[in-house]
């Protein structure tokens, strides 16, 4: 089977309009967000990937120039700014600040243009990260969880009141969270109480179910490597988590809403974890789409020039070959 690595995955729309914009075409990105309208989930990852596919070119720029009036313009401006300030802070720009100060104007501008938006203070959130020593008062605040870091609790509370369980906006906390200076390395424990929380207020069709398996594999990332990590995602606490993801997330979703990244993570915990049955029907879900992560992160001891789709392949095969002997066969015809 031939793997295919895009992040559109079975949006279909989505994947025409970063063809487009990457040929430095605008309009089918505009037409798409018009018909995304106020599905904010959808709406919320479409601007997060056709930010990524710009941030390259001035093609939003030139989208801005000729449509002015445009907010759907206006906001992809921001979000392209984030990015920027992003892959700025990631490579130590010298000019890293500037670029995060524009990124944080042009986001305050979209929110006060539609206010009802979440995506503008999502993009502020995205922006938190940078602020690893907490020098700004808003990613410092007291959360109502005494077991976490202070931080952008507010930012978070106020995605919420327009989009409840946002899933783009918790994961930036999650990433705010290990970008945390400190003497220590990164809090995961914080990492972990955070993914629990929120997995455990049962955030039915969220893939923020899948938050605590989000821990688990940065955990992995800043770990030694250990032949019986695997072990790990059998065991019930962990696997509690998995399944209310299968169960309340996979089979809750329509398969246009479900991101590339989520399903291979999913499918990877569910095999990890011995839940062949369930991860069969994932990766049949998923189809030919594949994500590098978690594969590249869990491919302890996996032989091939790329251990990490070795790893993939081969998960799904037992996977699938496990529940072909399982499922029950048709009776024939008489």
């Amino acid at each position: 089977m031939r793997l295919v690595y895009h992040p559109a995955g079975h949006d279909e729309e989505l994947g025409v309009a970063l063809v487009e914009l990457q040929a430095g075409r605008w309009r089918t990105a505009r037409d798409l967000l018009l018909g995304t309208g106020t599905h904010w989930a959808l709406r919320t990852s479409r601007t997060q990937l056709l930010a990524v596919a710009a941030a390259r070119s001035d093609v939003v720029g030139v989208w801005l120039d000729e449509e002015p009036d445009s907010y759907d313009a206006l906001l992809m401006s921001a979000r392209v700014a984030v990015e920027r300030a992003l892959r700025a802070n990631r490579q130590r720009h010298p000019q890293r600040m500037e670029f995060e100060i524009r990124a944080r104007n042009e986001a305050l501008m979209a929110a006060r243009r539609t206010p009802y938006d979440p995506v503008p203070w999502v993009c502020l959130l995205a922006l938190a990260q940078i602020d690893a020593r907490q020098r700004r008062q808003e990613h410092r605040l007291k959360p109502t969880e005494p077991m976490l870091p202070s931080g952008p609790w507010g930012l978070l509370y106020e995605v919420n009141r327009r989009d409840p369980y946002n899933r783009e906006a918790y994961h930036r906390v999650l990433q705010f969270i290990l970008a945390l200076e400190s003497p220590w390395g990164p809090p995961l424990a914080a990492v972990f109480d955070f993914g629990r929380s929120v997995a455990s207020q049962r955030p039915v069709g969220s893939p923020l179910l899948l938050l605590p398996a989000y821990a688990q594999i940065e955990h992995r990332r800043r770990s030694r490597a250990d032949p019986l990590w695997r072990q790990q995602w059998a065991q019930e606490s962990t696997l509690e988590y998995t399944l209310s993801a299968f169960h309340h997330w996979f089979r809750e979703t329509p398969a246009a809403e479900r991101s590339v990244a989520d399903l291979n993570l999913l499918a990877y915990a569910l095999w990890a974890g011995h839940q062949y049955l369930e991860a069969a029907e994932v990766f049949e879900g998923i189809g030919p789409y594949a994500a590098r992560e978690p594969w590249t992160s869990v491919q302890w001891g996996v032989a091939g020039p790329n251990p990490g789709e070795s790893l993939l392949l081969r998960a799904r095969a037992e996977s699938l070959s496990y529940a072909r002997t399982r499922r029950p066969r048709a009776e024939p015809r008489r």
